[in-house]
């Protein structure tokens, strides 16, 4: 059960020795103490209903809304015109009371009720028929005024809902065994009724936490699934509870969480839709959750510093990946700013704090395999692919065939690829390396190797050489701070280098990635632009890709190149996204802002965009057909004499002159949001998104309050 977190992670990876330079942290001696949740709030958090919905609505205990919006009177004459209605009840059961009609309303109880009853001796006798008989007027006055007045819309609109509050947070009444989610009613019905009596014991004791729910479900799948056997499943839940199967780290969850998460649906809350005329009714006032379904088609989040990219989407959407990678659903990489609030280092199997002497892992520059063509496309991407074409180098074809016609012949001599010292002495045609590199060939025979360093030898002093350029861009990585990072050959002689490859995204690792951008902003640039062109090669070939694997990158700047494009749009296939930040779309170069928005299957756009901006979101989310109406006010003019008074009447009393008001109405196509609106019209802590499932839904461009 590897990818349910059921496998020791010391140096698994996707290839098998000597491939796996790699490490993976190991496993504890023994599970973490962890204080045991609430019983009763985990019962409840389990059988709350969760109905399905569109696309993004918050699932748990929502309500479903009509998709189309009733016409609604608004609120200021809906309570006059019961009030008024009210009056008028009141008034016209005075003037029964009172006489001032006559007595005709008293005729059909004259004519219905027999003499004897009315004319018997006792008084209380006929005080109660005729009481009853005014009760039963009341009603008939109460129903015709309750009517007119629309007492049903008031109960409806601003009575119930303050009645339903309570009722709502009562705990939900328990389901019988066989609909109990607590009882685990699929387990039973296969046969394994001991396993689900530890489990629901487990549950009713409050040993068990959403984590430890989510990841024996995910292991009960992979039973279903044929990867593992009943009584092997039967047995660890027998032997283990609550902690069975769990993650390598032996962690049962986060040391803390920021945000809320609903692990039987995979959300995580980000904030609530506005209630705004520009939402869709079926989505005001319901909360947004994003779960792997939508971060499968991507995410793009552009705004400026401070609009709370890193805080309200970043750290929510990375904490909840580290979540599901402890249930054995995710793997998770983060990269971003050292200091960016990422989120702790113990939420986090693997920190890879680059330029930090006391980081205990390294990057691996080559990203874990031994095809000298594949290390070379990577690392080509890495170094030259925000190059603009036509510039020269821009083209990472001859960068990768440069890059290959070194690597190659060095793996086949040293069994190993190029540190950065080396490869850049290797680009630059240093004499004494390329020498001992020929010598070597020579040695051991390798003549096609060595017309591929004879054909490297003979471009070099070319003007349309790319090695220079390569060389240029290597050297920002051969420096004092990097001096024992992007080590491929395992521990160095501290015994503290320890090589982090993306191959490991089989396993359900939660990795932090901690660029140097302080100092070192271009080449933590490279950096970037390297771990996406890892994952995306990485994730392609996974073996296992039940496993939801996902790249989230604070501060996606100068990493967007062609090749990055294409590789965004490959990754559904593969069970897997990437989640990118923009200070603004002008960070990426005008011919990749079209194809990056149309990759991207999730846009948000928080406040304080900028115009340029507005109008590439505008165009991406197209136009839509609303219904317009035009108020035209055309003033009467009276051709009678006493026509003319009246009107002169109604200027004096109200200040205007009588006008009669034509509504045209018809039907017009506008933007679904202008760029004017998204520049201007977003409230602060406030973004505008639009999702896509990896099945094909949409949702269109929702308003939400980031902190609701």
């Amino acid at each position: 059960m590897d990818s349910d977190g059921t496998q020791d992670a010391r140096g698994t990876h996707a290839n098998p020795v000597p491939r796996a330079r790699s490490v993976m942290p190991p496993m504890p001696a023994q599970a973490p103490s962890v204080p045991p949740p609430d019983s009763s709030a985990f019962l409840t958090w389990l059988r709350t209903p969760r109905p399905e919905t569109l696309p993004g609505v918050w699932r748990f205990g929502h309500r479903p809304r009509p998709e189309a919006e009733p016409e609604l009177i608004p609120g200021r004459q809906l309570i006059s015109g019961a009030l008024i209605a009210f009056l008028v009840g009141w008034l016209a059961w005075s003037l029964l009371q009172n006489g001032y009609v006559g007595d005709w309303w008293l005729l059909p109880f004259k004519l219905l009720i027999p003499d004897a009853w009315r004319g018997g001796g006792s008084g209380v006798g006929n005080y109660l028929l005729y009481a009853g008989y005014e009760l039963i007027v009341a009603l008939a006055i109460m129903i015709v005024v309750g009517r007119l007045g629309r007492w049903g819309e008031v109960w409806r609109r601003f009575v119930l809902p303050h009645l339903r509050r309570r009722p709502q947070q009562q705990q939900p009444p328990v389901p019988v065994p066989a609909e109990d989610p607590a009882a685990y009613p699929d387990l039973r019905a296969a046969g394994a009724v001991d396993a689900a009596e530890r489990l629901a014991a487990e549950a009713r004791a409050g040993l068990m936490r959403d984590v430890d729910h989510a990841r024996i479900t995910r292991a009960w799948q992979g039973v279903r699934g044929g990867r593992f056997s009943l009584a092997t499943f039967t047995r660890a839940v027998l032997q283990e509870g609550a902690a069975a199967c769990v993650h390598p780290s032996g962690e049962r969850d986060l040391p803390a969480r920021l945000a809320r998460h609903d692990l039987l649906t995979g959300q995580v809350r980000l904030g609530t839709t506005a209630d705004d005329a520009r939402n869709p009714y079926a989505y005001r006032g319901a909360g947004l959750g994003l779960d792997p379904e939508l971060l499968g088609t991507s995410l793009l989040a552009v705004g400026p510093a401070g609009s709370g990219k890193t805080g309200t989407v970043v750290r929510p959407i990375a904490e909840s990946l580290c979540l599901h990678a402890l249930a054995g659903r995710a793997a998770v990489v983060v990269v971003g700013a050292a200091g960016a609030g990422l989120g702790p280092a113990d939420a986090y199997d693997v920190v890879v704090q680059i330029g930090n002497p006391e980081s205990v892992y390294d990057l691996d520059l080559y990203g874990g395999t031994t095809d000298p063509d594949e290390a070379a496309a990577v690392l080509a991407e890495a170094l030259v692919g925000d190059l603009a074409e036509p510039h020269q180098g821009g083209d990472t074809r001859r960068s990768t065939t440069v890059l290959a016609q070194l690597l190659g012949p060095f793996w086949a001599v040293h069994g190993r690829f190029p540190s950065v010292p080396e490869l850049r002495q290797l680009l630059d045609g240093a004499r004494g390396p390329m020498a001992a590199l020929r010598k070597g060939l020579e040695d051991s025979g390798q003549e096609s190797l060595l017309r591929e360093l004879d054909a490297r030898e003979r471009q070099m002093g070319n003007p349309g050489d790319v090695g220079g350029i390569l060389a240029d861009r290597v050297a920002l990585l051969d420096r004092p701070a990097f001096a024992t990072f992007f080590q491929s050959a395992g521990p160095d002689a501290s015994g503290q280098s320890r090589p982090f490859s993306l191959k490991a995204l089989d396993h359900p690792v939660r990795v932090r990635i901690d660029l140097p951008q302080r100092g070192h902003a271009d080449a933590s640039r490279i950096l970037a632009r390297l771990v996406l062109a890892q994952f995306t090669a990485s994730v392609a070939v996974r073996e296992d890709r039940s496993l939801f694997a996902c790249l989230v990158v604070d501060d996606a700047t100068g990493i967007v190149t062609p090749e990055a494009v294409r590789g965004v749009q490959r990754l559904r296939s593969g069970n897997a996204g990437v989640v990118l930040t923009l200070r603004t779309l002008d960070d990426v170069p005008r011919p990749l802002r079209g194809p990056l928005l149309g990759a991207i299957g999730c846009r948000m756009a928080l406040s304080g965009l900028t115009p340029w901006d507005g109008q590439d979101f505008a165009e991406v989310w197209g136009k839509e057909w609303i219904e317009a109406r035009d108020v035209t006010d055309r003033q009467i003019i009276a051709e009678t004499p006493a026509g003319k008074a009246l009107h002169a009447v109604r200027r004096v009393i109200t200040g205007k002159a009588p006008t009669a008001r034509a509504v045209t109405v018809r039907q017009v196509e506008r933007e679904r949001w202008s760029a004017s609106e998204l520049a201007h019209g977003v409230p602060p802590g406030h973004a505008v998104l639009s999702l896509t499932t990896v099945t094909g839904e949409h949702a269109p461009p929702l308003l939400v309050d980031l902190r609701g």
